[in-house]
């Protein structure tokens, strides 16, 4: 007697998360495709999927930051430094890539009055300022206004002080941080559903005619992108590993870019970066402060978004560049990369910024900043996918390269 075959379900159950997010991004686009009004409504199934990441994302990085370092032993190796080096390093280079490629292939905009109500920072003192003011932000406030910053001040300063209390409490702490652990997992596994939900209502509702006029632009922000992570990337991680760097490459863009891609948060992209590092079998006390640090200061893809559309408006203006400023304008575009938020179309805010370079008045790079929403379908899932596969890459490439430095020197 033959044994029944497993149902659809249970099939599905058994395949990897990727191959199911695969399966739900290919299921969105059939449905956007075939049946546009059914795919609207599937708007809700994204939004909450996106809502639940982004609830979790905050109290998941204060509780498993906090617990790490109260629990962490005297003498244990951590690798932050080398990290942080590498966060740094990745952002100024795409800042480069961006300047060359604007140089190599400029951009001209159709600049008019556009009804986009955005606030801009007025200076970089006002984006330090800015970043000062939320590492010292209440924790109550932190953790309700998702402010990673001030969240990971406070975490560190509680892990620090709770290292000195008994083992019991350090006990707590440990099993509360893998209670709020499980509780990511499973929002993680509706990441197909909401992936589908995702595809569906945006395809459905915004398509890619209004992209049509900006296909230049998209082009060379695309590509720089591209270029940073499959030749930039591999080729900071060769000069940490001294190896092929490709297939960890491919595994934190697959497993990593994809899901950011389609919440368009860095943020939210938190709890799968932390999940992935474990699969990876990285240093918890590293990936736990690592993770969280580089969805707010690793920002390649902010640095493109950031210095393509200032050159572009520079071009259309008809201002000259000279390599000095250009210089300046990859070091400012690194900088305001670090001050921009975790969330979606953060980048675009610090536009006006690098445009006061070039003496550009407020008004038209508001402007600017409006056509960054109106091509924001791609270019804000591209910037996103860029940025937060790069938090897991460096921090895997650097845990990985401290490890082989420790084994040969042992």
């Amino acid at each position: 007697m033959t044994a029944p075959s497993p149902s659809l379900w249970l099939r599905l159950k058994r395949l990897s998360l990727v191959t199911q997010i695969i399966i739900g991004l290919i299921a969105g686009i059939a449905l956007a495709l075939f049946a546009p009004e059914v795919a609207k409504s599937t708007s809700f199934i994204g939004k909450v999927f996106v809502s639940a990441l982004k609830a979790v994302a905050p109290i998941l990085v204060f509780v498993l930051v906090m617990a790490s370092i109260a629990n962490h032993k005297h003498g244990q190796e951590t690798h932050i430094r080398p990290i942080l080096f590498l966060y740094l390093l990745g952002t100024l280079a795409a800042a480069v890539v961006a300047v060359v490629a604007s140089t190599l292939f400029p951009s001209s905009l159709v600049l008019a009055t556009h009804d986009v109500a955005v606030t801009a920072p007025g200076g970089i003192s006002e984006v330090l300022q800015s970043l000062l003011l939320s590492v010292v932000d209440n924790p109550v406030s932190a953790l309700m206004n998702a402010n990673f910053i001030g969240i990971l001040a406070w975490a560190i300063g509680m892990g620090v002080a709770i290292r000195h209390a008994g083992d019991t409490t350090r006990e707590v702490l440990g099993d509360l941080s893998n209670g709020v652990t499980l509780i990511v997992r499973l929002v993680i596994r509706f990441a197909p559903l909401g992936i589908f939900g995702l595809v569906a209502s945006t395809l459905a509702t915004s398509g890619f005619g209004a992209l049509i006029g900006y296909v230049h632009l998209l082009a060379v922000l695309l590509g720089c992108m591209l270029f940073v992570a499959l030749v930039m990337n591999p080729v900071i991680v060769f000069w940490k590993l001294r190896r092929n760097p490709y297939p960890l490459v491919i595994t934190c863009l697959r497993e990593s870019g994809i899901t950011a891609f389609f919440t368009r948060s860095s943020a939210a992209n938190i709890p799968v970066n932390l999940e992935l590092s474990k699969r990876l079998g990285l240093h918890e006390d590293t990936y736990s402060v690592s993770i969280p640090l580089g969805a707010t200061i690793n920002m390649a893809g902010a640095a493109i978004t950031i210095t393509v559309l200032t050159l572009a408006a520079v071009h259309t203006l008809g201002i000259a560049v000279d390599i000095p400023t250009a210089i300046l304008l990859s070091i400012v575009a690194a900088i305001c990369a670090c001050g921009a938020s975790g969330v979606a179309g953060g980048s675009l805010l610090l536009i006006p910024l690098a445009c006061s370079l070039f003496g550009i008045p407020s008004e038209i790079a508001m402007q600017v900043v409006a056509v960054g929403f109106i091509i924001g379908v791609l270019q804000d899932s591209a910037e996103t996918a860029l940025n937060s596969s790069t938090d897991v890459l460096f921090t895997a490439a650097a845990c990985l390269g401290e490890d082989e430095k420790a084994q040969r020197l042992a």
